[in-house]
């Protein structure tokens, strides 16, 4: 019997650190995802799992990271079906596209998560720069804050996916060098340097979620894939900092191909098949969305990746989605790997599930962008 997570840590260990079983195309623009008609299976399921959530979801109105995630995700179902739940913009009005502050953490990750979803109102549907407002002048401050020398505070993986992406965004729409260097200031501390020896574990080609885990949760890789994912997106193919994000992504991606688990799932604790063995949907919607992104813009080799992808999207889209869009085995809100019931669903796991399903649309046959 072949367990689920585990092929041989030897095995493993080597061909991560040799650069992974599947040569990677060495570096290349990021690719724009096309946008498939609603008719196919996979936009179909996106629209449902939308659409259930907005109708059921629980505490829907604030703009914290767990709504971010929800309305990133809605988004990239009307950029990939052209329909549309009618969500996402009167949410961003209502906050008046402020971003959380957190009183004592003026630079908390988990409140700048929103600054996402505005960029993507603004640059995909409404271009008002009002929308932004607030995402520069925290940005602005940030960046102040980081040239004075504190860069230690993304101490957690989950600050990669929360801030990086905006900063990233913000960047290069505003040709701002200063916020660019300052986001691989803070990614260098996370990944080389927080708890004394960095987060991102070199013989594994994965992340603690901090520096008092020894374990390689689900979710929090999830994160940083995701982060990555996103940041490879909007950056130029000529950005000096981009070759160190590749390398990461392409070496995450590897060795979560290596163990993923025969029904399609990762399990929570990816290393360990024996902890809370159950099927988890957040974090293998995370990864399905970035490795089949990998696949689509050409930086991964799709004949090892793609069924990767194939395997994750049936497990979530026939086990853990239902016939009515309801998204379940979402472990619910940790710092590391638990227990996911069927029953369990979030605003994050669904919006997860949704970047999934525009980046597997994408890879998907029939899937053709709507009608102008």
């Amino acid at each position: 019997m072949r367990f689920p997570g585990i092929r041989g840590f030897a095995v493993l260990a080597a061909a991560v650190t040799a650069g992974g079983l599947a040569p990677a195309v060495a570096s290349a623009a990021p690719v724009a995802p096309s946008a498939p008609s609603a008719q196919c299976a996979v936009a179909d399921a996106m629209v449902k799992a939308g659409d259930y959530w907005v109708a059921n979801g629980t505490n829907l109105a604030p703009a914290d990271w767990q709504n971010a995630t929800f309305h990133v995700g809605n988004l990239a179902v009307v950029r990939t079906t052209g329909v549309s739940n009618h969500q996402t913009l009167p949410w961003g009005e209502a906050n008046k596209y402020l971003l959380p502050k957190t009183p004592g953490q003026p630079f908390a990750a988990g409140d700048e998560a929103a600054g996402e979803a505005y960029l993507d109102l603004y640059t995909y549907f409404h271009p008002d720069p009002p929308i932004l407002a607030d995402l520069r002048a925290r940005l602005a401050d940030e960046v102040t804050h980081v040239q004075s020398g504190d860069t230690g505070y993304w101490d957690k993986v989950d600050a990669l996916n929360m801030a990086m992406p905006s900063f990233a965004r913000i960047g290069v729409l505003d040709q701002s060098e200063a916020t660019l260097d300052a986001m691989q200031k803070l990614f260098h501390y996370t990944e080389k340097q927080a708890g004394g020896h960095g987060l991102f574990n070199e013989l594994t080609g994965l992340w603690y979620h901090d520096a008092g885990t020894r374990d390689f949760w689900s979710r929090g890789n999830g994160w940083a894939l995701a982060a990555l994912t996103k940041v490879l997106q909007a950056l130029p193919a000529n950005d000096p900092r981009r070759p160190e994000y590749l390398r990461v992504f392409k070496k995450m991606a590897t060795t979560l191909s290596l163990v993923q688990r025969p029904d399609g799932f990762w399990n929570t604790n990816l290393l360990n098949p024996f902890d809370h063995a159950g099927p988890e949907s957040s974090g293998t919607s995370l990864f399905t969305y970035g490795i089949a992104w990998g696949v689509n813009a050409g930086v991964l080799d799709a004949h090892w990746f793609k069924p990767v992808v194939d395997r994750a999207w049936k497990a979530l889209s026939t086990k853990a989605e239902r016939a009515d869009g309801f998204v379940g085995y979402v472990q619910p809100e940790a710092s590391g790997p638990g227990a996911a019931k069927a029953t369990d669903t979030s605003a994050y796991g669904v919006g997860a599930f949704l970047l999934a399903g525009q980046q597997v649309a994408d890879l998907t046959p029939g899937c053709a962008p709507p009608a102008a």
